[in-house]
């Protein structure tokens, strides 16, 4: 039975990018077993050290009886790890994966020339990635797709318009370059709705709980779900999400945040579920990066799912975290 002794919080600034915010939480139990969590770019208000330490102390068997844990998903994560690696159960295992490996995507950010951004797919498909998604917005989008597309006419092409859009016929142009997928290309569903009744590709949706979930399918907002587990609370409302999406008949593609390999390591297990069906967006961050050992990235655009070591399926170094942590808190 886990039980939380003691806790420690490590506020980090990555070295990579524009230098993201994380943090990380280390339960120890009284056995001395550690489980670990981390939240990428927490809020200002989320003041994980004046919630977590509510754990201490209690009593529990599995993290679904804990319901709404302090601090959020951090905690969550944390209480997840702790528990496979006390039951010897590799997180994938415990959420109900049946994979062993991913298929991933890799992003494609707006370039300086097309010339640029094609060379740039150019060595993502010569380092074995089969599948690319495409970052737009309103005129960076049919020329870019166009010019991967007569590059490589067999490639899966994704494009994600990160809700920068206002205007269907920008995007139903876009429908004759055979995409794998449309994400996320308005802010609101019942654009998307009208979207997805005007193209032939999926239009995946993100949604940050089920109750949004059952709105996008009820309004019939795409046929894909994009799933980022760091935007939910708990794991347990992440496989909620996956079966509801699953019921609906929708995709599901899975993509990790950023932070330091932690929540990528829990975002690579949730992408394990049977309804994971569009490749997943989990290479990232740098691997030079992360604190977690093996790090968390793919090799030949595949990413293998960590089944020979229980929780998060990653050691933490430990030493790293303690030199990349800017503050830490001990209770």
């Amino acid at each position: 039975m886990p039980r939380v002794r003691e806790l420690e919080i490590f506020r980090m600034t990555l070295p990579y990018g524009r230098r993201p915010e994380s943090a990380l939480v280390k339960f120890t139990d009284y056995g001395g077993m550690t489980g670990w969590g981390e939240i990428v770019q927490p809020s200002p208000e989320n003041l994980l050290e004046k919630s977590l330490p509510a754990l201490i102390g209690v009593d529990w068997e599995h993290p679904s009886e804990l319901g709404q844990i302090p601090g959020g998903a951090a905690g969550d994560m944390a209480c997840w790890d702790l528990w496979g690696r006390m039951s010897g159960v590799p997180l994938s295992h415990a959420l109900g994966g049946t994979r062993t490996s991913l298929i991933a995507t890799v992003r494609v950010p707006a370039d300086r020339s097309l010339e640029s951004m094609v060379a740039r797919v150019n060595r993502h498909v010569g380092g074995g990635y089969a599948h690319v998604t495409i970052d737009i917005h309103p005129g960076w989008d049919v020329e870019p797709v166009r010019a991967v597309r007569a590059a490589y006419p067999g490639l899966a092409i994704a494009v994600d318009g990160r809700g920068a859009y206002t205007d269907i016929a920008q995007l139903e142009a876009l429908d004759s370059y055979d995409l794998a997928a449309i994400q996320r290309p308005f802010a609101d569903l019942l654009t998307s709705a009208e979207l997805q009744d005007r193209v032939n590709a999926p239009v995946a949706v993100e949604v940050h709980s089920v109750a949004e979930l059952d709105e996008a399918v009820g309004v019939h907002a795409g046929r894909a779900l994009l799933l980022r587990p760091s935007r939910f609370g708990s794991l347990g409302a992440v496989r909620a999400a996956h079966d509801r999406a699953v019921e609906a008949g929708w995709d599901i593609v899975c993509m990790g945040g950023l932070g330091a390999g932690l929540a990528r390591a829990a975002t690579v297990a949730v992408a394990s579920l049977p309804g994971c069906t569009l490749p997943s967006a989990v290479a990232e961050p740098p691997q030079s990066a992360q604190v977690v050992v093996p790090p968390v990235g793919a090799s030949g655009g595949v990413v293998a799912i960590p089944l020979t070591q229980p929780g998060l399926g990653h050691t933490v170094d430990e030493a790293r975290v303690r030199r990349l942590a800017r503050e830490s808190f001990r209770v």
